[in-house]
């Protein structure tokens, strides 16, 4: 029987990453969830061992990798060239399903196709504005942004195809305009796209089923079967406990697992429906307290999520502390701490005791 774990670490590159650039990153998962950017930023940096924050932000400064919603409507990072096919494969189904929220917030047609043009002519010509300054254009312009509403314009606006999202400036998103901020990527018609999607998905996340892959992308069941239909002679089939899996058909090498320190919504957990391989359900509230969708940073070692843990940023470095789920052993504890310095290297800040 195959190491699930072990291959989905090998497969999305957290081990032996044969991957050269945050874009090689992005291309390859086909994206990265990132509503939480800078815990994005390490789940790019991880799979690039000896990158720093620093070639993070630069990647996103070059527009090499942007932030949009895609996958499930959420915020997540994607190779620039991958763009517009995406935005054109996943806007429709997650605009379809924003009808009723829209009509809650009284964001009616008129107002939203204005808001669209207002946001599209505020960042013409190279303008990069922030959140803040695209809502005081929409106020100014008898536009109210609030609650909810200022957000769902912008995601609006994006799903549309007309803006998308670069650095942050002091944590607040710049938006810029698509079309002139990267060049024309790939086309293609919605079948190609489809197969396209989930033949990246299951090289990127295999072993996965094909209930996993509904539940990462939010595509209907219908067309995420055809997807898959079309590349499964590209894959390999396993049957694990009565589940059919999918996945490439690289081997990872037989070495030892290095530990790891995640971010909380890396593609480790959050590219799968059933996380059982990698956190035992136990402690699935250690992780996501409440299901609230606010998932804590995790200590994975060898494959498994042992625990969790933070960060606090001091005058003389990064303090790093855990919470395992039990009592880790002298090994387990030295994992933890050259996995913290893996980390400390990345944003370029020394490791102090917690």
């Amino acid at each position: 029987m195959i190491n699930i774990p072990l291959h989905r670490l090998y497969n999305q590159q957290i081990e032996h990453s044969r991957l050269k650039t945050p874009a090689e990153v992005a291309a390859w998962l086909g994206g990265i969830q990132a509503q939480d950017y800078p815990g994005a930023k390490w789940s790019v940096g991880l799979r690039l061992p000896g990158s720093t924050d620093a070639n993070i932000e630069q990647a996103i400064a070059d527009k090499t990798i942007l932030r949009t919603w895609l996958m499930r409507g959420t915020l997540h990072f994607a190779a620039a060239e991958d763009i517009r096919w995406m935005v054109r494969l996943m806007a429709p189904r997650t605009l379809a399903g924003r009808m009723a929220r829209y009509k809650e917030l009284e964001l009616d047609e008129q107002t939203l196709s204005r808001s669209n043009d207002l946001l599209a002519k505020a960042v013409r010509d190279g303008q990069q504005l922030t959140r803040a300054e695209l809502f005081a254009i929409l106020q100014v312009n008898g536009i109210s942004t609030q609650g909810q509403r200022g957000v769902h314009m912008l995601q609006k606006a994006s799903l549309d195809g007309l803006i998308c999202q670069g650095a942050e400036r002091h944590r607040d998103p710049r938006f810029m305009a698509l079309d002139e901020s990267i060049p024309q990527g790939k086309t293609m018609v919605q079948e190609e796209a489809v197969a396209e999607l989930t033949q990246r998905y299951f090289s990127s996340r295999g072993p996965a089923t094909l209930q996993d892959f509904v539940a990462w992308s939010g595509l209907a069941v219908g067309d995420a079967r055809a997807g898959l239909e079309a590349v499964k002679s590209q894959l390999v089939q396993e049957t694990i406990d009565g589940q059919t899996y999918w996945l490439s058909a690289a081997t990872p090498p037989a070495q030892e697992i290095a530990p790891h320190l995640l971010p909380g919504f890396d593609e480790y957990l959050l590219g799968y429906r059933d996380r059982s391989a990698a956190l035992d359900p136990q402690y699935a509230q250690r992780v996501c307290p409440g299901g609230n969708g606010v998932f804590r940073h995790t200590i994975v070692i060898e494959g498994r999520v042992v625990g969790t843990w933070k960060r606090t940023l001091k005058k003389g470095g990064a303090a790093i502390s855990s919470e395992p789920f039990s009592s880790l052993t002298a090994a387990e504890k030295d994992a933890f701490a050259a996995a913290a310095q893996c980390y400390g290297n990345f944003i370029g800040m020394p490791v102090i005791p917690a």
